[in-house]
């Protein structure tokens, strides 16, 4: 799969500030809405998976891509779903990678749940991918597989090990689950940091229904810092990766470790991303219901100039940020999409 050049339209666009001031630099597009697994938190146990005719085909995940990096974006992460079980995913990944020799692109990356890991890790970091963050609640298989609802952990830790062989940098990303994991999270920090492996906490979110409440699952990141702070010493570290995650060093491990916190401390105030899904919607807000289509000006023209005014227009209207809330008042979703649609 070869892509496309862009657009001398496109490439002669500024960059997309937002009405706040906000330059959007970072995009993140789902390829899929599907997944091997069924993580409680994420998805219902009996999902309704999009038709398959409604999903961009990936020269048109390759063609948006290419307009956004010709608008200024520099960070492209790839998404799913689960993104490694779309089929002929590694030709959109091969296809991307030219924006990273010619410059344009300063980061190709991926989240993954690792247990495609194995088979495309070495190929992954030929295309120029340096980085990748994988999703693990835990290390003990029987918790696993109950936060997965049948996921096999070997498969993912196989995975992990595969990415780690080929040179990728590995950041594990485990969601914060109140009476399931809180008591784990020590010991999957230091069990990442021996491996070389940062670590990032995340707070359940309310996004779609998933048939249990999120006041059961949520654990305020607060909590675990001070938790944590009872038996390591915690540094702020100034440095960003370009997402809302806030990192300390740990002196004990010397590692590091983020908190991405929605709910307890919001970061919204430099926010610089953009989400796409796969059937071509742009969320400018992962906490709002906002929604451009961009697949009818993708399918409109060969040409980018109807592309990039959509574009532009969804840019202009993208909130200062996000209504995100869990108490039991409002046990209930804060955004009616799950998750795995909108591209985590």
């Amino acid at each position: 799969m070869n892509g496309p050049a862009v657009s001398p339209l496109s490439s002669l666009t500024g960059p997309m500030t937002d009405p706040f001031g906000r330059t959007i630099t970072y995009l993140r597009v789902s390829v899929t809405d599907r997944c091997d697994l069924r993580c409680f938190y994420c998805m219902s146990e009996d999902m309704t998976f999009l038709p398959k005719a409604d999903l961009l085909t990936l020269e048109e995940l390759d063609r948006l891509c290419s307009a956004f990096i010709a608008k200024g974006v520099k960070k492209l992460r790839l998404t799913g779903g689960e993104p490694l079980v779309r089929r002929n995913v590694m030709s959109l990944v091969r296809s991307l990678s030219r924006h990273l020799e010619s410059g344009a692109l300063r980061e190709l990356t991926l989240t993954t749940n690792g247990t495609q890991l194995a088979k495309h890790a070495k190929e992954l970091a030929e295309c120029g991918v340096r980085r990748i963050n994988v999703s693990l609640d835990t290390l003990d298989p029987q918790k696993f597989r109950a936060i997965t609802r049948w996921g096999e952990i070997d498969k993912v830790l196989e995975g992990i090990e595969a990415a780690r062989s080929a040179g990728l940098a590995v950041k594990i990303n485990a969601v914060a689950l109140k009476n399931l994991n809180e008591d784990e999270i020590p010991a999957l920090m230091q069990w990442a940091h021996g491996k070389g492996m940062g670590l990032t906490l995340i707070e359940v979110m309310p996004m779609g229904e998933i048939g249990t409440g999120r006041i059961d699952q949520y654990l305020p990141l607060s909590l675990v810092r001070a938790r944590l702070a009872q038996q390591f010493t915690l540094t702020d570290l100034e440095e960003s990766t370009g997402g809302p995650a806030r990192y300390v060093s740990v002196s004990e491990t010397g590692g590091k470790l983020g908190f991405i916190t929605p709910m307890t401390h919001n970061f919204c105030e430099s926010c610089n991303r953009v989400r796409i899904t796969c059937t071509g919607t742009l969320h400018t807000c992962l906490g709002h219901e906002d929604a451009s289509d961009l697949r009818k000006p993708l399918r409109a023209s060969s040409e980018d100039a109807l592309l990039s005014a959509a574009i532009d227009r969804a840019i202009g209207l993208k909130p200062k940020g996000h209504d995100f809330i869990i108490d039991r008042r409002h046990n209930r979703p804060s955004v009616s999409r799950h998750m795995s649609v909108t591209g985590g």
